[in-house]
C-alpha cells in the first residue's frame, strides 16, 4: 500500500513538473516572440521617449508625431516639432527591428546627440529618414545601406559628423534626394553615387572633403534625372567636365567656394531647365561663353571671384537685364548675393534663402484703408506711408533674389525703400497664409508689436493682412539671428566678451519689460537664439512674437506647448500653465548659450546631478574660440552671468529669480573676484557661491542679488 502510494505520488510529481516546465516553456516563448503589435508597444514604453507624456502603449497611436495604419502598426514617426517629447540620449535606446511598417522617421531639429545607431538599418520598410539639425556626430553608420527603400535621405547640419561616405549606400537605388550637407565629412565625393540612377536632389555642400585631391567624380553624369546638385565647399580641384551637359533636367547647380580652374565649358549651355548657376570663388579663367545665352530659363547667376574677363557676350545680352549676375565684367548693372545656397530641404535657412516655388502678387493692398474683405494694410516709416507698389518693386515681386532667409512657414526679404530706408520683410508662404493658425500667429504678432516699444525688441515698421498677400515689415538687422552668429567662426570671434555681455543684458532688460512694464503682463514664449538678432553693432532685439500671450491674472493660463525644442521650459510639459517663469527658464538658456558659443545640452543634462560639476571650471565650457578676459571688469561679468543663468534654470518655476532681478543684479556693484578665473567651479556658480557685489571683494559662500 505504501508502495503503491509512493509510485501514485511520484507520477503526480512528475505531471507538476511537467505542467511547470511547459508553463515556464510557453512564458518564454511569449516573450522572446510576441506578435508584431506587441512587439512594437513593448519598444515603444521601453525607448522612453514618450515617458513623459504616457505609458499607456494601448493608445500609442493617438501618442504626440506617431501615426497607423488600418490595423494599428506605426508608419510614421514624425518628432520634429512634438517639443512635448524628449528623445535626446534615448535615441539609441528604440528597439528599432519592432517596427516592420515603419516608413517614415523625421527627428529633425531635435538635440539627440551621440552617434547614429548602426540598429536604425533594421527599418527595412524606410522609406524617409530625417537626421537633420540633431547635434549628432562620429561616422555615418554602414548598416544606412539596408535601408533598400528609402526615397528621402537627410542628414544634413550636424557639425561633427565624420568619416567618409560609407560605399553601402551605393545600395539605397530607390533614393531619390540625398542631403548630406553641412556636416565634417571627408575623403572624396564617391564615384558609387552616380549608380543611384532615380536621383532628383544631391546635395553634399559644406563638408570636408581631401582639398587638393578631390575631383567630381564622373559617374555623377549618370544621374540624368538630376534637378538639383549642391557640392559648394567641398574642395573640388580640376576643371568642370564637359559631361555636365548630360545633365539635362538640371535646374540648380552649386559648385561655389572649391579650387575648380580652367574654362566654363559650353556643354553648360545645353542645360536649358537651369534657374540657378553659382559658379563664384573658385579659380575659373578665360571669357563668359556664349552658349549661356541659350540658358533662357536662367534667374540666378553668379560667376564672380573668379578670374573671368572680358564683358557679357551679346548673346547672352538678356543677362544684363533679367537675371540677377555678378561677375568680374564692367558691364554687369547689379548684384544681390545668395550665400550657400546647399540645404533646401532644410526647416530653416542658417546661411541663406533656398530654393522655392514664385508666385505673382497683385497689387490688393495699398495705403491705410480696409478692403471690402476686411483686410487691412497699413504700412509706415519714419518719411510717411509708403505704397504697396514700394515693396512689391524693392523685393522685385518677392523674388527670391531678394530673399535672405527662410522659415518654417514664411520667407524673409531685404528690401531697399524709394526713401533709402532698408527693411526686412516677412512674408508667409502662400499655402501657410491660407492655414488659420498661422493667420493667427501673424495677427498675434502685429498685435503685440504695434503696442510694444522698447529699444531691445525689433521694431514693426508696419504689415499687410490680405488673404493672397501676408507680410511684415521689421527694422533691418544686419547681422541676423544669434544662433546664426555664433555658429559661424568668424562673426564668432567679433563677438567679443564685452559683446557678448551687452547682448545678455540687452534680453533681459527686454524680458523685464514685458513681464513688468506692460499690462498685463506678456510672456514671450519662444525665447531662443534664433529669436534674438543683431544690427551692425551686434545690439540684440528680442523678436518673433507670433506665440507671445498676454497673462490673464484671474485665470489659470493653461495652453498648448510652443516654443523651440531645447529652450522650454520643462514644467510645461506637465502643468501647461504659461507663466513668466518660463520665459525665465529659455533666458538662462540663451545667456549659456552666449558664454559657451553653442546649445549647453550637455550642461543642462549634467544640473540633474550638481555634484559632477564639482570638477569643471567655468574657463571649461566657455567658448574656446575667443581667448580668455584679461580684464577683471569682464571676468567678473561672466561669473555674474553665468550664476544668474543656472539660477534661471532651477527646475521649481517658483525657485526662480525674475528677469526683473536680473537687470538689478546688473546694476550691482562690483569688485574683484579674488580668485582666478581658472579657479571658479562651475558646482560654485550653480550655488551661488561667488560673491562678486561686495566691498569685500573676497570669495566666499555667499548669495548675491539675483540668487535665491
Amino acid at each position: 500500500m505504501a508502495s503503491s502510494s509512493s509510485s501514485t505520488f511520484s507520477i503526480l510529481l512528475g505531471i507538476l513538473q511537467a505542467t511547470i516546465l511547459l508553463i515556464s516553456i510557453a512564458r518564454t516563448v511569449t516573450i522572446a516572440d510576441p506578435s508584431p503589435l506587441a512587439s512594437e508597444a513593448i519598444a515603444m514604453v521601453e525607448s522612453g521617449w514618450w515617458s513623459n507624456y504616457s505609458n499607456n502603449a494601448s493608445e500609442r497611436c493617438q501618442w504626440p508625431g506617431i501615426s497607423c495604419n488600418t490595423a494599428g502598426s506605426i508608419i510614421q514617426i514624425n518628432l520634429s516639432y512634438a517639443f512635448l517629447i524628449e528623445v535626446g540620449d534615448r535615441f539609441g535606446k528604440l528597439n528599432f527591428s519592432s517596427f516592420p511598417n515603419l516608413v517614415l522617421l523625421d527627428l529633425s531639429n531635435r538635440q539627440l546627440g551621440g552617434k547614429i545607431p548602426h540598429q536604425i538599418g533594421y527599418l527595412s520598410a524606410l522609406k524617409h529618414l530625417d537626421l537633420s539639425n540633431c547635434g549628432l556626430s562620429g561616422e555615418l553608420p554602414p548598416s544606412l545601406g539596408n535601408l533598400t527603400q528609402l526615397e528621402y535621405l537627410e542628414i544634413s547640419y550636424n557639425y561633427n559628423i565624420n568619416g567618409s561616405i560609407p560605399p553601402q549606400l551605393g545600395n539605397l537605388v530607390n533614393l531619390v534626394s540625398l542631403n548630406l550637407s553641412v556636416n565634417s565629412l571627408g575623403g572624396n565625393i564617391p564615384p558609387f553615387l552616380g549608380l543611384l540612377t532615380n536621383l532628383r536632389h544631391l546635395l553634399l555642400g559644406r563638408n570636408q572633403f581631401d582639398d587638393g585631391n578631390n575631383t567630381i567624380p564622373q559617374n555623377l553624369w549618370n544621374l540624368r534625372s538630376l534637378e538639383t546638385l549642391s557640392l559648394s565647399l567641398c574642395g573640388i580641384v580640376g576643371p568642370i567636365p564637359s559631361a555636365l551637359g548630360q545633365l539635362l533636367n538640371l535646374k540648380y547647380l552649386s559648385l561655389s567656394g572649391n579650387k575648380i580652374n580652367g574654362s566654363v565649358p559650353f556643354e553648360i549651355g545645353f542645360l536649358s531647365n537651369l534657374t540657378d548657376l553659382c559658379l563664384d570663388n573658385n579659380n575659373l579663367v578665360g571669357s563668359i561663353p556664349s552658349a549661356l545665352g541659350q540658358l533662357l530659363n536662367l534667374k540666378y547667376l553668379d560667376l564672380s571671384e573668379n578670374k573671368i574677363n572680358g564683358s557679357i557676350p551679346s548673346e547672352a545680352g538678356f543677362l544684363s537685364n533679367s537675371v540677377t549676375n555678378k561677375t568680374n565684367s564692367s558691364r554687369t548693372p547689379y548684384y544681390i548675393k545668395i550665400f550657400l545656397p546647399i540645404a533646401i530641404f532644410s526647416t530653416f535657412s542658417v546661411f541663406g534663402c533656398f530654393l522655392f516655388s514664385r508666385f505673382k502678387l497683385k497689387n490688393n493692398c495699398v495705403g491705410v484703408q480696409p478692403t471690402k474683405n476686411g483686410d487691412l494694410c497699413s504700412i509706415w516709416n519714419y518719411d510717411g506711408k509708403i505704397a504697396y507698389d514700394d515693396i512689391v518693386a524693392a523685393t522685385e515681386d518677392f523674388d527670391f533674389r531678394s530673399c535672405i532667409g527662410v522659415g518654417g512657414y514664411g520667407s524673409v526679404y531685404r528690401a531697399q525703400l524709394p526713401c533709402g530706408k532698408v527693411v526686412a520683410l516677412k512674408k508667409l508662404h502662400r499655402l501657410e497664409a491660407e492655414n488659420p493658425a498661422f493667420d493667427k500667429s501673424f495677427r498675434n504678432e502685429i498685435k503685440f508689436l504695434t503696442e510694444i516699444r522698447h529699444r531691445s525688441i525689433v521694431k514693426l515698421h508696419g504689415f499687410c493682412l490680405h488673404r493672397r498677400s501676408m507680410f511684415l515689415i521689421y527694422e533691418y538687422m544686419e547681422k541676423g539671428s544669434l544662433f546664426c552668429n555664433l555658429r559661424d567662426e568668424v562673426e564668432a570671434v567679433e563677438m567679443d566678451w564685452t559683446i557678448r555681455v551687452e547682448i545678455i543684458k540687452g534680453i533681459a532688460h527686454a524680458l523685464s519689460y514685458l513681464h513688468y512694464d506692460c499690462s498685463p503682463p506678456i510672456v514671450h514664449r519662444d525665447i531662443s537664439s534664433n529669436n534674438v538678432l543683431l544690427n551692425s553693432s551686434f545690439e540684440a532685439f528680442v523678436a518673433d512674437f507670433g506665440t507671445a500671450k498676454m497673462l490673464d491674472l484671474e485665470s489659470s493660463n493653461r495652453t498648448i506647448i510652443v516654443g523651440t525644442c531645447g529652450y522650454v521650459a520643462p514644467e510645461l510639459a506637465y502643468t501647461m500653465v504659461v507663466t513668466e517663469k518660463c520665459d525665465v527658464y529659455s533666458f538662462g538658456v540663451v545667456a549659456l548659450e552666449t558664454l559657451m558659443g553653442k546649445h549647453p545640452e550637455e550642461l543642462l543634462s549634467w544640473l540633474s546631478s550638481p555634484t559632477s560639476l564639482v570638477n569643471m571650471s567655468l574657463i571649461d565650457v566657455l567658448d574656446n574660440r575667443l581667448p580668455l578676459p584679461t580684464s577683471q571688469l569682464v571676468a567678473q561679468n561672466l561669473v555674474r552671468i553665468a550664476t544668474l543663468a543656472f539660477a534661471r534654470l532651477n527646475p521649481q518655476p517658483k525657485s526662480r529669480p525674475t528677469m526683473k532681478e536680473v537687470c538689478e543684479q546688473f546694476l550691482c556693484g562690483q569688485t574683484s573676484l579674488g580668485v582666478p578665473l581658472r579657479m571658479i567651479s562651475l558646482l560654485q556658480l550653480v550655488n551661488c557661491e561667488m560673491h562678486i557685489g561686495g566691498k569685500t571683494g573676497t570669495y566666499n559662500v555667499y548669495t548675491p542679488c539675483g540668487c535665491s
